[in-house]
């Protein structure tokens, strides 16, 4: 990460945007919500952060609070229209605090290896939960077959085998090239077409789908066509990272 080293000076809101506008990771391989929304939304509330004195990994923990807020709803309260709305706005809110832990810790001059496991520690547990909340929904309001609760069970599989993946990947890269930052750094960007193309496997779009949990055949049909393209895709990404961590054995 770059450091943005201001001492111990604390940063006015509008400096710290300003900071941050200048030092955002690479929008290589980002989905169409997370590059467009999430991250410009997650800037903000890194400023605020950052003018308030919040740490980075306090900015994690509120993250935490707002995304299992949800969580627990979606498992204990019948589908409807507020419901529906007021979790993807936690969601929402959790998602982008999310990124603006990251950008928190650029602006105090870089992240921390516990900060890094206690990020991912949330993001792995929210990747479990989330889908587990929509099979006990299912079970317990509605009248689904019992084969259709395998749906959420499988995208469960799909998005921690992914996520584990991504995780995996990043780590022996930085193994290889004997680094210890945080995010390595990637050059270019990537273009609009691969942006939307990858937001079936982006977790913004997951959150959105919740506004329909009140139309539960809309909402079933929804998430089941993202729990289908995480399935499929799931094989090409594997012999991808495969393919890559071959390369750097051979190098």
């Amino acid at each position: 990460m770059s450091q943005l080293d201001h001492g111990t000076t604390r940063l006015t809101f509008r400096s710290a945007r300003e900071a941050l506008r200048s030092s955002q990771k690479s929008s290589v391989g980002a989905a169409a919500y997370s590059r467009f929304v999430n991250r410009p939304l997650g800037r903000v509330f890194a400023a605020f952060a950052a003018s308030i004195g919040m740490s980075p990994n306090l900015v994690t923990v509120v993250s935490a609070v707002f995304t299992f807020s949800a969580i627990v709803l979606v498992a204990t309260v019948p589908p409807s229209a507020a419901l529906g709305i007021g979790v993807t706005l936690l969601l929402g809110v959790g998602y982008a605090l999310d990124s603006a832990d990251g950008q928190v810790a650029r602006l105090s001059g870089g992240g921390s290896l516990a900060g890094e496991w206690l990020d991912h520690i949330v993001d792995a547990v929210k990747t479990s939960s989330i889908h587990a909340v929509v099979l006990i929904s299912w079970f317990r309001f509605t009248d689904l077959a019992p084969g259709w609760l395998l749906i959420p069970l499988i995208y469960l599989i799909a998005d921690n085998a992914r996520f584990f993946g991504l995780v995996l990947s990043d780590f022996l890269r930085r193994l290889h090239r004997g680094s210890s930052q945080m995010i390595l750094k990637r050059e270019g960007n990537t273009s609009l077409f691969y942006s939307l193309a990858v937001l079936p496997f982006d977790y913004g779009l997951l959150l959105l789908s919740f506004v329909l949990f009140a139309w539960m055949p809309a909402f079933f049909v929804f998430y089941g066509l993202l729990a289908l393209a995480n399935v499929l895709i799931l094989p090409v990404a594997f012999r991808r990272w495969f393919r890559e961590m071959k390369r750097l054995g051979h190098a």
